[in-house]
């Protein structure tokens, strides 16, 4: 099978496109051909060895002191069952599905558990809206939902809030009833309000933090605030809420602890099957949309890389493992 690989940590060249073996289901798995899956923020720090300061050393022990033990990147997947294992009774061949791998999708065939975050796609969705969705959607649902508790009425700042969990986060922010600020560039403030914010806050001009006890929660998806700088824009009680940390937040954590105010909590989200059944329900329901920024074919994933690491997508980026461009193709 074809799929995009890595060797060594470093810039997006040291991805490229070779020919390995395609595995095989174990008796708990679901083997996969992966139609589209999306190359994320994740996919950038792990290619790139980019984990953030004093994380940098539990980062390389998982993933591999000097060079990733996982050739194949890739966390999101949509596509067709193409076989099961013998236990596997919930799927059968020829079924549309989608979900969270983990790693490995950018590929074109995926094993999967079938305990795992997978479940048949509904006609209503493409295969690149689905592969859209795991990753940055599941985030938004666990961190605003489940961490920071959001209730009707109260006032929810975002961000980074058309990133590929931003944009995300506003809907289902709006979802849970909230007032919603959102933090972005003029250029995509229209996309802000689309996806459902009240506000939105242009970066480049104002200060996010320059407000005083007008936040219940801010959730920053893309690392670009601090809490000593977002602390008086909370109120009493509220929450920061960072995607992304590393010893600064940690020590933040310790201190408001033993000071008190607003609250940190530092959270590391784990898919499930039962968020992607959540996520499907938000979509019937009108609350929640995939959103996509562009798409890159597998012979491409190097700019697909190159792109994500600019940090200004809107939305997912997706990697259309079925499509070849032409010059890839057998003359």
């Amino acid at each position: 099978m074809r799929a995009a690989i890595y060797k060594r940590y470093g810039p997006p060249q040291t991805v490229s496109v070779a020919d390995l073996p395609k595995p095989t289901p174990a008796a708990n798995e679901v083997l996969v051909r992966v139609h589209a899956s999306s190359v994320t923020t994740a996919d950038w720090r792990l290619r790139a060895a980019a984990f953030p300061g004093i994380l940098w050393l539990p980062g390389r022990l998982m993933t591999g002191i000097f060079a990733p033990r996982q050739q194949v990147l890739g966390q999101e997947f949509a596509g067709v069952v193409e076989a099961v294992g013998a236990d596997v009774t919930e799927f059968t061949p020829g079924q549309r599905v989608f979900g969270f791998s983990g790693n490995g999708s950018h590929a074109e065939f995926v094993t999967v558990p079938e305990s795992g975050a997978i479940l048949q796609t509904p006609d209503t969705l493409s295969d690149a809206e689905a592969a859209a969705l795991p990753f940055g959607a599941a985030t938004a649902l666990e961190f605003l939902r489940d961490v920071a508790k959001v209730q009707p009425g109260q006032h929810v700042l975002v961000v980074g809030a058309t990133g590929g969990v931003g944009v995300y986060a506003v809907q289902m922010a709006k979802a849970l009833g909230a007032h919603v600020t959102a933090v972005s560039s003029a250029a995509n403030a229209d996309l802000a309000r689309e996806l459902g914010a009240d506000d939105v806050i242009d970066y480049r001009r104002e200060d996010p933090g320059s407000a005083r006890n007008a936040h219940d929660v801010v959730f920053d998806a893309v690392g670009a605030t601090s809490y000593a700088q977002m602390r008086k824009a909370l109120r009493k009680d509220g929450l920061y809420l960072p995607l992304n940390f590393g010893g600064r937040e940690l020590w933040t954590l310790l201190m408001t602890k033993l000071r008190g105010g607003p609250r940190i909590t530092l959270h590391v989200n784990g898919d499930t099957k039962q968020h992607l059944r959540d996520l499907l329900a938000l979509i019937d329901a009108g609350k929640l949309r995939a959103v996509i920024d562009r798409h890159f074919d597998l012979d491409h994933v190097v700019d697909a890389h190159a792109f994500v690491e600019t940090r200004h997508r809107k939305g997912a980026v997706i990697l259309d493992i079925l499509r070849r461009s032409p010059a890839a193709l057998p003359a």
